[in-house]
């Protein structure tokens, strides 16, 4: 349990700095937009850009566990935004609500996880994992697109979405990261350190905003935020375990990875995006602090079980 608590902890601390900030008026309103436009244009896709460019395809080809993440995934996607659909009829405050339970802080705190409870081997699933939620943000943010143009004709919206995916910097950073990987070319040095400069910034600042703006007064239910924190902590790990597990038959390290990076916490990129479209965060903010704290209790549970066994 202590290394889930170390690597959660620092994590729970930025969203409290962030808070406290706000509280005592040390950042205002006006800090918590800059910031954020900070992390969306300019560190985040850093970030992003960095960690496709630097993994190499060899590592990443594991078909079975990109099927069994990829589908545990999008079943819970499709599930909480099937019921928060039927609930509100607004397709992209569902998607985000979607994208919430089912976006998996895997950079941040899948690899060190990973690599802790399962040792060098652990790595590989921890980086197959990232793309992967690339991969859900993509279609988050395709279904985004089309409900907030809902009241145009079909050719518009197309027109529309393929616009926004071409210009959306969290989703053109990745894609350009991996192009840059399949071209072998040698980064130049100081272009280098100024994106390694920039990435290192998108964690806490984006954990720093999320305690911002939860000082502002929300009309979202509480109810919302843990419903979706439940299927994010709960529902996912046992739709990924039982892919994994029993129809798969995965070895027990891809398994035992699955379930770790199923479990995990929320990652900032919904709050992000939310951020990008101008939408509200207030239930996404409450999910990444609630699935945080959490996963304290449920990661260890799992890891003290499995090392019983």
């Amino acid at each position: 349990m202590l290394y889930v608590f170390n690597v959660v902890l620092p994590v729970f601390a930025l969203i409290l700095i962030g808070y406290v900030c706000g509280r005592t008026g040390k950042l205002g309103v006006s800090a918590s937009i800059e910031l954020n436009r900070f992390v969306v244009w300019l560190a985040l896709p850093a970030q992003l850009f960095n960690f496709a460019a630097t993994s190499g395809w060899q590592t990443l080809w594991q078909p079975e566990f990109i099927f069994a993440f990829l589908m545990s995934c999008f079943l819970v996607f499709i599930l909480v935004l099937g019921v928060s659909w039927y609930r509100t009829h607004d397709l992209a405050a569902s998607s985000f609500d979607g994208l919430s339970a089912s976006y998996s802080n895997t950079g941040y705190m899948g690899i060190p996880l990973c690599a802790l409870a399962l040792g060098q081997d652990g790595l590989a699933p921890a980086i197959i994992s990232t793309f992967i939620v690339f991969v859900m943000f993509a279609l988050a943010t395709v279904l985004i697109e089309v409900g907030m143009l809902s009241h145009k004709k079909s050719h518009e919206v197309i027109l529309s979405v393929l616009k926004s995916l071409c210009t959306n910097p969290l989703l053109i950073a990745p894609v350009a990261g991996l192009l840059w990987a399949a071209s072998e070319f040698q980064m130049y040095g100081p272009a280098s350190q100024v994106i390694a400069f920039l990435a290192a910034a998108a964690t806490p600042c984006a954990l720093v905003s999320i305690g911002l703006f939860l000082t502002q007064k929300s009309d979202s239910l509480p109810a919302q935020a843990w419903s979706i924190s439940f299927a994010k902590l709960i529902i996912q790990p046992l739709i990924a375990w039982c892919i994994a597990a029993q129809i798969l038959d995965l070895p027990t390290l891809w398994v035992n990875a699955i379930v770790i990076l199923s479990a995990l916490p929320t990652g900032t990129g919904p709050f992000m995006l939310a951020q990008y479209y101008k939408a509200d965060g207030s239930v996404i903010s409450r999910v990444v602090l609630i699935t945080t704290m959490g996963s304290l209790v449920t990661l260890s549970l799992f890891l003290w079980s499995n090392s019983r066994i």
